[in-house]
């Protein structure tokens, strides 16, 4: 029997890379087609070569995720797909009663070995349905949730008769220690090499997704974009200084390092 064919779409190259070499570790015979840096050569990728699995990141430029999965749906042997996310609130029931799967950003070692052995039993019984009810179910999530808080500015609630379901913990990890962070905890977050540093009042610890994935699922009256490498919690905010030079940096109450504010979001405190 042929070993099965799998598809890794992720922009991030560090964290397909990641994944690869995980899914070699946990998964020897699975062959491998290049990764997919965006929506749009995943389908076209997905379309030339059908795989038998799909990696999918949900936020991709492009198309994302679940437009590449409604892509997969319309085939005649859809792959079998695996949805590796920054955002938890995805993770449903829907998935296993869909018989597909989903990884959490960053994926842990134990939980990609019940993934492959997942994926194993379904390549043997697919269900070519599943694939179509959990596209469904998680495009009314996505189109209330990320999507929805795309574009809203700081300080501007989002405008739904609906309770905004916002982040309210990360998984962060220092050495090879995972801690589960409290958001109010976090003084700001700060883009560094394909992750994003989580500033707390105790130290710096990591989380492996990007700023970008982060922001969406971020309350935007408490963390403001400063920067494009930067995302302050509001509240931590003491005051704002203008160097000789014209540069703003924030003072922050609970760290002793500033934050460095662009020309661009200045105006976000030029009453301070």
């Amino acid at each position: 029997m042929t070993a099965p064919l799998a598809l890794i779409a992720e922009d991030e190259p560090l964290l397909a890379a990641s994944l690869h070499a995980a899914l070699a570790q946990a998964w020897p015979e699975l062959r491998f087609l290049p990764a997919a840096a965006d929506g749009v050569s995943a389908i076209a990728s997905i379309a030339a070569s059908q795989p038998d699995i799909v990696f999918l990141d949900i936020a991709m430029p492009g198309a994302t995720g679940l437009d590449v999965a409604r892509a997969c749906a319309a085939l005649s042997h859809p792959p079998q797909i695996v949805f590796v996310t920054a955002y938890d609130r995805f993770a449903l029931d829907a998935f296993d009663a869909a018989a597909v799967d989903y990884l959490l950003k960053p994926v842990e070692p134990a939980r990609l070995a019940q993934t492959v052995a997942r994926l194993r039993a379904r390549l043997a019984t697919p269900d070519v349905a599943a694939l179509d009810r959990v596209v469904h179910a998680l495009a009314r999530q996505w189109d209330a949730g990320p999507r929805a808080e795309k574009g809203t500015p700081p300080g501007t609630a989002r405008e739904t008769n609906d309770v905004a379901d916002y982040l309210r913990y990360v998984r962060a990890s220092i050495g090879g220690e995972i801690r589960i962070v409290p958001v109010e905890d976090v003084c700001y977050f700060e883009a560094a090499d394909k992750y994003v540093t989580v500033a707390t009042p105790d130290g710096d610890l990591l989380i492996r997704t990007s700023l970008r994935e982060l922001l969406p699922q971020l309350d935007p009256n408490r963390f403001w974009q400063v920067h494009r490498s930067t995302l302050v919690n509001v509240a931590d905010v003491v005051s704002a200084q203008h160097s000789p030079l014209g540069r703003m940096t924030l003072k922050l109450r609970r760290r002793k390092d500033r934050v460095a504010v662009s020309r661009q979001y200045a105006h976000l405190f030029r009453q301070m």
